[in-house]
C-alpha cells in the first residue's frame, strides 16, 4: 500500500511516499481503509525526535494519530465493529511505526468509534485527537459544568476550537485568549474573546472572575491564570508539566472509545463542530507538517488518502 513514511529524525524533507506492507490485523483490532487522517504538533514533534525519551521508535515510520475511514476486515475478537462501517479513530499504539498516513491501518478498537453521520471525511479526522485533549481536561479533569466560567488560552487552534464547544455544551461560561484576527470567530463558537499580551489579566477580571482554566499554549499563560486567583487545582494544561505540582491537571491525551463516542454524539447533535483549515493531498504531507508547526492555524488540518 502507499504510505507516508520517515527513515530517521528531520524535518518536513524526511517525509516521503513509499510503499509499504499492508499492516498486519490483530485480534482486538480493524483494518480501516483511510479516507483522511489530520495532523496535530505531536506529529511533527515525535518526527524531529523530541519524544524519543517516552516512546519506542521503529524506523520506517508512518505518522499520525488522527484517521476517518471504512472498516475492510475485523479481528476475531471483534464484535463492536462490521465491514462497511465508518469510524474515527485515535490510534495512538504502545510504540510508534504505523499511523495513519497511509492507505490502511490496522486500529486497536479501544482506540474507535463510529464516524458522525453529520461530518465530513476531513472534519471527522479532525476530531479524535484535539476533541479528546479538550474533553478529558474539561470533563474529567476539572469538571466543567453549569457556573462556571472557564478560560481557555489559544481558545483558536485545533484544540481550542473544539473545547470552547465542549466547555460551552457542559454549560459553562467561556473566555478564550486568540489573536484579534479570530475574535470574532471565538464570539461564533460562544465564547467572550479576548487579546494576548500584556494586561491579559485585567482584561480578562473585567469580563467576569474565573473558575476554570485550560492552558494550550504555554508560556506567560499559567502566570496570566495565576494573577486571576483561579484555584490551582482547577487548571489544567496540556503543554506545561508544572501545573501538577500545585495540584493541577497535566493532560496527555489517551485513546478512550467512551469518551470519543461522546464526542460524536456531541457533533451530531449540532453542539460541536470541527473548523478545517486546509486539506492537503497525501503527497503533500510535508506541507501540512510545516503549516501546523507554524502553529497560527484556525482549526484543524487534514490529509486526504482515498
Amino acid at each position: 500500500m502507499k504510505a507516508i513514511v520517515y527513515r530517521s529524525y528531520g524535518g518536513p524533507e524526511v517525509l516521503e511516499v513509499a510503499e509499504v506492507p499492508d499492516p498486519k490485523v490483530g485480534p482486538d483490532s480493524v483494518l480501516v481503509s483511510v479516507k483522511a487522517a489530520a495532523v496535530n504538533p505531536v506529529d511533527w514533534k515525535l518526527r524531529e525526535g523530541y519524544l524519543d525519551g517516552i516512546m519506542d521508535v521503529f524506523f520506517p515510520v508512518v505518522p499520525g494519530w488522527d484517521v476517518a475511514g471504512q472498516v475492510v476486515a475485523v479481528g476475531t475478537s471483534v464484535p463492536e465493529f462490521a465491514v462497511g462501517d465508518e469510524v474515527i479513530g485515535y490510534v495512538r499504539q504502545d510504540v510508534v511505526h504505523h499511523g495513519t498516513f497511509a492507505e490502511k491501518v490496522a486500529a486497536p478498537v479501544r482506540t474507535l468509534a463510529r464516524k458522525p453521520r453529520n461530518a465530513s471525511w476531513a472534519q471527522a479526522a479532525g476530531l479524535p485527537l484535539a476533541g479528546l485533549t479538550a474533553y478529558q481536561a474539561l470533563v474529567h479533569g476539572l469538571k466543567v459544568g453549569d457556573g462556571d466560567t472557564v478560560l481557555i488560552h489559544a481558545a483558536a487552534g485545533g484544540v481550542g476550537s473544539l473545547a470552547v464547544q465542549i466547555a460551552r455544551a457542559q454549560g459553562a461560561r467561556v473566555i478564550g485568549t486568540a489573536s484579534e484576527r479570530n475574535h470574532d470567530y471565538l464570539r461564533s463558537l460562544g465564547a467572550e474573546p479576548v487579546a494576548y499580551g500584556e494586561g491579559l489579566a485585567d482584561r480578562v477580571r473585567a469580563i467576569g472572575t474565573v473558575t476554570a482554566a485550560l492552558d494550550l499554549v504555554g508560556g506567560d499563560a499559567l502566570a496570566a491564570t495565576a494573577e486571576l486567583g483561579v484555584d490551582p487545582r482547577r487548571i489544567s494544561s496540556i503543554i506545561d508539566h508544572s501545573v501538577a505540582d500545585n495540584g493541577g491537571v497535566y493532560v496527555f491525551v489517551r485513546p478512550d472509545a467512551a469518551d470519543l463516542s461522546a464526542l460524536v454524539d456531541l457533533v451530531e447533535a449540532g453542539k460541536v463542530t470541527v473548523d478545517v483549515a486546509e486539506v492537503f493531498p497525501l503527497e503533500r504531507a510535508a506541507d501540512a507538517h510545516r503549516l501546523n508547526a507554524e502553529g497560527h492555524t484556525r482549526g484543524k488540518i487534514a490529509v486526504e488518502v482515498g
